[in-house]
């Protein structure tokens, strides 16, 4: 499994990768955690960071921030 965080490195795209993290160790599947901060790769998913893209497939991008369990069942959903 692939997933991308996006986001210039602000503190909601940070609190986004650590989520990710953790749905991963909580879910125990394996995946690849990329972050994404250039802007141009960005905007080929969206205008609106932090997102989480899951193989390929945005599944959030902006504000609020989704809960850790909302975080696991994008995963899942993709899994």
């Amino acid at each position: 499994m692939e997933i991308k965080i996006l986001g210039p490195g602000c503190a909601n795209c940070h609190t986004m990768e650590k989520l990710a993290q953790t749905a991963v160790r909580e879910l125990r599947i394996e995946a690849r955690i990329e972050k994404i901060a250039d802007l141009q790769e960005i905007m080929k998913y969206t205008m609106s960071t932090p997102g989480l893209v899951v193989n390929g497939k945005l599944k959030h991008s902006g504000k609020p921030l989704p809960s850790l369990e909302k975080v696991k069942e994008m995963i899942k959903t993709e899994g």
